[in-house]
């Protein structure tokens, strides 16, 4: 695949995460060769530092930063051999924009997962679960809309995510993981938000882990099937699980066919029409076969929906704090 090419696939992504458009077709306009996606965003996040450093208030140094946070992630997602780097400048950047922007807000932390909470002590908490190359620092309208309505939200990277990345390896059993959130947090019960593979990471969670109160899926797979996965795909699956032989093994497991009668708990599950990748099957069957599951298709929405927000952020923001209330 082109520069050209992996810049378009990914534009509707990067705006949904709030890069600039404008910034985003600049810096992967200069692009000559695909391997130079990771030098070039991280040099663009680099900038945004320099703002950080340049600016007369806190506040402004805070935004810089958490824009600068974005643009580390987004060097992760194309060739780059500094991804661990940049994963860890990501979170760095995050970490010191909140000191600016809320200081109230909370790391925390456990054997396999690490994070941010953010939001009143005493509300409702949704917990945000990122995908398979995606990260904390990536959904940050989502918590935005959440924060906004009231409630406290845990962004999260989990094993083989963000900037654990580098040291852990994916889990299908991903309940296990979301049980130590819970425990870490004090809650005795949580909404959650699972995003690409995030969303099977939720909907298993809540099958399986009976403090799950409510749950929405993002363009979450209900199956994978190795064989007819793109190359990419595979590719970035080997990566995350250490191996090809771990991989297949990982992929087998992602089959949500007999966990979701399993699911009792309310759960919103969206797609995107334009989302079609040989070897994933969407979640239309989750939200079947779930006990209370809710189904919203989006004909003309991609991956992630980045090119959709008004037509679905909203309505599963106000849809989980109702839920949760």
């Amino acid at each position: 695949m082109s520069a050209a090419e992996f810049a378009a696939a990914n534009l509707s992504r990067a705006t949904g995460a709030g890069l600039d458009p404008h910034e985003y077709l600049r810096v992967t306009g200069e692009l000559a060769d695909l391997n130079q996606w990771g030098e070039a965003f991280m040099r663009a996040a680099d900038g945004h530092l320099t703002r950080a450093e340049q600016a007369a208030t806190a506040i402004s140094a805070g935004e810089h930063l958490r824009v600068a946070a974005r643009w580390f992630h987004f060097a992760t997602l194309g060739p780059n051999r500094e991804s661990a780097l940049a994963s860890a400048e990501a979170d760095t950047a995050m970490g010191r924009a909140l000191g600016l922007l809320e200081p109230q807000a909370r790391r925390i932390e456990g054997p396999g997962f690490t994070g941010w909470l953010r939001g009143p002590d005493d509300a409702a908490t949704a917990v945000v679960v990122p995908g398979l190359d995606s990260s904390k620092e990536e959904f940050h309208d989502v918590v935005a809309a959440l924060l906004r309505r009231g409630m406290a939200v845990f962004a999260m990277d989990g094993p083989g995510q963000g900037v654990l990345a580098a040291t852990t390896t994916v889990r299908a059993d991903y309940h296990h993981v979301i049980g130590q959130v819970i425990d870490a947090l004090g809650a005795g019960r949580v909404g959650l938000v699972g995003l690409s593979l995030g969303g099977y990471y939720v909907a298993e969670s809540a099958a399986r882990e009976t403090r799950v109160a409510a749950a929405v899926t993002v363009s979450g797979p209900f199956r994978l099937d190795w064989e007819i996965l793109p190359a990419p795909v595979q590719d970035l699956l080997i990566q995350r699980a250490g191996g090809e032989e771990a991989a297949r093994r990982f992929a087998g497991q992602v089959d949500l066919s007999a966990l979701s009668p399993q699911i009792t708990c309310p759960l919103l599950v969206i797609d995107g029409g334009q989302d079609v990748i040989p070897g994933v099957t969407n979640g239309a069957a989750l939200a079947r076969l779930a006990a209370h599951g809710r189904y919203l298709s989006l004909p003309h929405g991609d991956h992630l929906l980045g090119n959709a927000r008004p037509d679905w952020l909203a309505t599963a923001a106000d849809w989980i704090s109702g839920a949760l209330a």
